[in-house]
């Protein structure tokens, strides 16, 4: 079995795979104080909860993490309750894809993981939009090289930063709403977000495929990726588990060497 572990801003999402098949996966919070042993005993209760063997011991530990304070703690959680040396995506990992970047080390372990199962599945260009904290936009060539992207602030962001700065405005629900011309504050709000949030992931990504000049597939992943993909005209498929498909691609990269 492989563990994978994908450390976002927000959230944190672990699977376990029987070879090429994600046989359990779960969501928790992503916490910079919490402990390597704190860590331990919330894996432990999952597992145990899955039916899985405490000890568990893994054939390896494959690991993409956006939080630096982090990847230290990952490393003690592998080391001390997997029982081995996890594998942490970052420079001199071999991924398999040509890194086009002008800085390679600039670009998020995510963001190369998730080009590299992206191309995996379309052989072809590939445009990745991951809707996570930030909203990424990642683009890969048909020879299966990484060029770059964009970043733009993520919908949790951008309702918060609305209500932060206007006084009248407050949290609403982030669910699809009825009209794109709202008649209530909630209504209003609701299609800003989620109307005005499609516009610019669609506007984005034709952007990109124009300035590249070459068809590219979208597909999308991330927490929000199933509330924005059915309101956009550009994003052809939603894969929830888009990451760990690519840790476990680069685990299986890095065991050939």
């Amino acid at each position: 079995m492989l563990v994978t572990i994908d450390v976002g801003n927000t959230h944190t999402v672990i699977g376990i795979y029987e070879g090429e098949r994600l046989t359990h996966h779960w969501r928790i919070s992503t916490n910079p104080e919490r402990t390597a042993d704190e860590h331990g005993v919330m894996l432990q209760v999952l597992l145990q909860s899955a039916g899985l063997p405490i000890p568990f011991r893994p054939e390896g530990v494959v690991v993409a993490c956006s939080v630096p304070p982090l990847n230290h703690v990952i490393e003690q959680l592998a080391e001390r309750y997997f029982n081995c040396q996890p594998l942490i995506v970052g420079p001199g990992i071999k991924t398999g894809m040509p890194i086009l970047y002008e800085n390679p080390k600039e670009v998020g372990a995510d963001r190369i993981v998730d080009a590299v199962a992206a191309y995996e599945r379309y052989a072809s260009a590939v445009i990745v939009v991951d809707f996570s904290t930030a909203t990424a936009f990642d683009y890969v060539t048909g020879r299966g090289e990484y060029v770059g992207g964009a970043i733009a602030p993520g919908l949790e962001i951008s309702m918060n930063a609305l209500v932060e700065h206007a006084a009248k405005l407050y949290r609403v629900e982030l669910i699809r709403p009825r009209d794109v011309v709202g008649r209530t504050t909630v209504g209003a709000i609701q299609s800003g977000l989620i109307y005005g949030y499609t516009a610019l992931v669609d506007g984005l990504i034709k952007r990109i495929i124009r300035e590249r000049g070459e068809k590219a597939h979208v597909i999308a992943t991330g927490g929000f990726a199933e509330l924005i993909a059915p309101e956009s005209e550009m994003i052809e498929d939603v894969d929830e588990f888009l990451t760990l498909k690519g840790l476990r691609l680069i685990f299986e990269r890095n065991r050939r060497i």
